[in-house]
């Protein structure tokens, strides 16, 4: 196993207790994960305990040109809370960086060389350059001083709302805002499928005019995170070649980063038993986890994202006004299921036909301004006395 995130620490614990010989490699394996991880709490295995959530949310808010009430209970996970139910105390763990993955054989920076029936390589995915990425910038205020617009128990997963000071020519982003059951409030201003992404000080400045919009005043010293990473990973393919000299990768690294949301951990956790099944029964992991229908549903996801990324924020509102008129089923198609590929199919068609103007159409499919935001100059940063001002007023 090479890496230990949330879904490398989650398979090497699933195999052990499969009892399985397990060697996992982390350059800092006793590190606990600086992003917030979150999804919708049916996406969780049954084997992980309710210890794992840290924050329930009955029925998150969604804002397009009005507000939607999903009714399907949300979570944000407990870092210490999934970590402790993911021990590895049978496990060899090893301290180093992985400098050559193989299909059988691992060496590190420190040149110790392991070797294995079978390699995961559940590492992180490298900077994302050119590719579509997920971009967001979060800023974690103190509950108190949010609750005018997250209270607890509620949150806000797309909010459309034209708040951030983006002008209608400018490429689009919304506010993700959850309590994280720590006291605090993350507000996030997140981009989803631009070529590159978007830069921080651009969301940042975004998030401040969200909070500033509805009166919420900072201290100066809340702490933020930063999240850069590509869509567009795809599934291991299907060549026996490539089985034969490289490791299986798993995780993000696996194609297992929802391209329309940039969700992985629930999904990667989801399957986990899945991989070792096919270990144990002589199948070739990869297979068991990306058959036909899986594959189609990634295909036809990687769809809506290119989509996304070429629309204006009007267009952008209009597009998910419609999706979240979609029945449940159709919704949890394109959010959550990994190889329900049907409802998948009928939700993006009715998602372009229910895009109104007409004419937006022809930019949702790609017909018109494939490439609108490529290249776009984003305003320079402004100078630090000023940005400062902005962060305590």
């Amino acid at each position: 196993m090479v890496g230990l995130g949330p879904t490398g620490r989650g398979l090497a614990h699933r195999a052990v207790r499969a009892g399985m010989r397990v060697v996992a490699v982390d350059p800092r394996p006793e590190r606990l994960w600086p992003p917030t991880f979150s999804c919708w709490i049916d996406e969780l295995p049954q084997w992980l305990p309710h210890s794992t959530i840290a924050q329930r949310i009955e029925a998150p808010t969604v804002w397009t040109k009005t507000a939607h009430r999903i009714e399907r209970p949300y979570c944000v996970l407990s870092k210490p809370g999934l970590r402790e139910a993911l021990p590895l105390d049978d496990a060899t763990v090893l301290t180093g960086r992985a400098t050559s993955v193989g299909a059988h054989r691992v060496e590190l920076d420190d040149g110790t060389i392991v070797t294995a029936a079978t390699v995961f390589d559940t590492r992180g995915l490298p900077s994302p350059g050119a590719r579509r990425t997920a971009s967001a910038h979060g800023i974690f205020v103190d509950a108190e001083r949010a609750a005018p617009m997250v209270a607890d128990g509620e949150g806000l997963l797309l909010d459309w709302r034209d708040e951030n000071g983006a002008g209608p020519d400018e490429p689009p982003s919304f506010l993700y805002s959850v309590p994280l059951g720590d006291g605090t409030v993350i507000f996030e201003e997140t981009s989803l499928g631009l070529r590159g992404g978007m830069p921080q000080r651009e969301l940042r400045r975004r998030t401040l005019n969200r909070l500033a919009a509805h009166g919420i005043t900072l201290r100066g010293d809340e702490p933020s995170e930063a999240a850069h990473y590509p869509l567009d990973q795809p599934p291991p393919a299907m060549r026996a070649a490539a089985r034969a000299t490289d490791a299986v990768p798993f995780g993000s690294r696996g194609g297992m980063m929802h391209p329309c949301t940039g969700y992985s951990v629930a999904d990667s956790l989801a399957l986990v038993d899945t991989a070792i099944d096919a270990l144990r029964a002589g199948r070739d992991p990869a297979q068991e986890l990306w058959p036909w229908e899986a594959r189609l549903v990634y295909w036809m996801r990687m769809r809506g994202v290119y989509g996304l990324g070429r629309l204006t924020t009007a267009q952008s509102i209009s597009m998910f006004e419609a999706f979240f008129t979609a029945s449940p089923r159709e919704q949890h198609a394109l959010l959550s299921a990994h190889a329900d590929y049907a409802p998948l199919a009928k939700v993006l068609f009715m998602t372009v036909a229910r895009t109104w103007p007409f004419r937006w159409r022809y930019d949702l499919v790609g017909w018109t301004n494939r490439n609108r935001w490529v290249g776009y100059e984003y305003a320079p940063a402004r100078d630090r006395a000023e940005a400062a001002f902005d962060e305590i007023r």
